[in-house]
């Protein structure tokens, strides 16, 4: 017990705790955040992706029961998807191990990799949210609302290439079971709607996170150390984040995630310090201006929240100048 009350495990319990908030109020940032947090402390990259996805299957099961009560898992979207990742995750670990994970080399090879992994992580970030807003609107022009659910039928390969490649990112990092596959699926899936994705994405992600901590956890091991601390304080973190949801602006702490995945992707690909603070000043200036032309090419105002009806205006607008 005393072993759990070091200064090293009370900031892992810290660390853990915000980026719960972070994902109870956005609903995504998880091993995109936590397995770069841990190697910040001085983890060693094998061991943090390790015990971040072991926690992760631990965390995960409990907003997956909750979607599965409700019945919004799209099952056949679910079905191809696992056929793909489950594989895929579970081989990570054994990647990682054959890469050298537990040397010097490896470390930094494994520290490049996971760098990139974040760089994508921040782009389908930003993207998820765009797609978001042009599924939207599409779906209005039509005369559907955006909670209309089309009853998509699964695309086996595609499904199937999405999960494999997924499972693959996830089991070599831990990053990317809530950011790529959900693009992903946004683009296969145009009309399924938005409480079935995220329960499709949650189902799915349960059984392709526990492949990937069983494979590392038979070829790196789990510490106790810092794997209780991740459970203690995470789900709590979690359950306050959710909270303060309608408290904190979605789009500022979306954006504000992408910046911090971004810079943290330059400084683990080796980018040196001073210019990984010009580019989080950068991003910081310029970003804000770069997301309010992305909302003018969907012709929504430039900054703002919009409510129901102010979609229902835009859509209306975008279709008398179509038309």
């Amino acid at each position: 017990m005393t072993e759990l009350l070091t200064s090293g495990a009370l900031g892992l319990l810290v660390v853990s705790f915000g980026i719960g908030i972070v994902i109870g109020l956005t609903g995504m940032g998880g091993g995109a955040l936590m397995t770069p947090a841990l190697i910040m402390l001085g983890i060693p990259p094998a061991a943090a992706v390790s015990n971040d996805l072991v926690a992760a299957a631990v965390n995960k099961s409990v907003g997956a029961a909750v979607h599965w009560r409700n019945g919004s898992p799209h099952l056949g979207i679910t079905l191809w998807l696992l056929i793909g990742s489950v594989p895929m995750a579970f081989a990570g670990g054994f990647i990682v191990s054959a890469l050298g994970g537990h040397e010097e080399s490896g470390q930094d090879v494994l520290r490049l990799i996971i760098g990139g992994a974040l760089l994508v992580a921040a782009t389908t970030y930003v993207l998820r949210t765009y797609l978001h807003f042009s599924r939207t609107l599409n779906l209005l022009e039509q005369g559907l609302t955006p909670d209309t659910d089309g009853h998509p039928k699964a695309r086996p390969i595609p499904t199937l290439i999405v999960g494999a490649v997924g499972g693959l990112l996830v089991g070599i990092t831990s990053v990317g079971s809530g950011t790529l596959i959900m693009v992903c699926l946004l683009l296969l899936y145009p009309t399924l709607s938005a409480v079935r994705m995220v329960g499709t994405d949650l189902l799915q992600a349960i059984p392709l996170v526990t492949a990937a901590a069983i494979s590392h956890a038979l070829t790196t091991g789990v510490d106790l150390e810092i794997l209780i601390p991740l459970l203690v304080s995470g789900a709590p973190g979690t359950y306050l984040g959710a909270k303060l949801t309608g408290m904190v602006s979605q789009s500022v702490s979306r954006r504000g995630i992408a910046i911090v995945l971004t810079v943290t992707a330059a400084k683990m690909l080796g980018l040196p310090n001073v210019w990984v603070g010009f580019l989080g000043a950068g991003l910081l200036i310029l970003g804000p201006l770069a997301w309010a032309l992305l909302r003018r090419t969907l012709g929504l105002p430039t900054f703002g929240a919009l409510n129901a009806e102010e979609m229902e205006e835009v859509a209306l607008n975008r279709s008398s100048s179509r038309g």
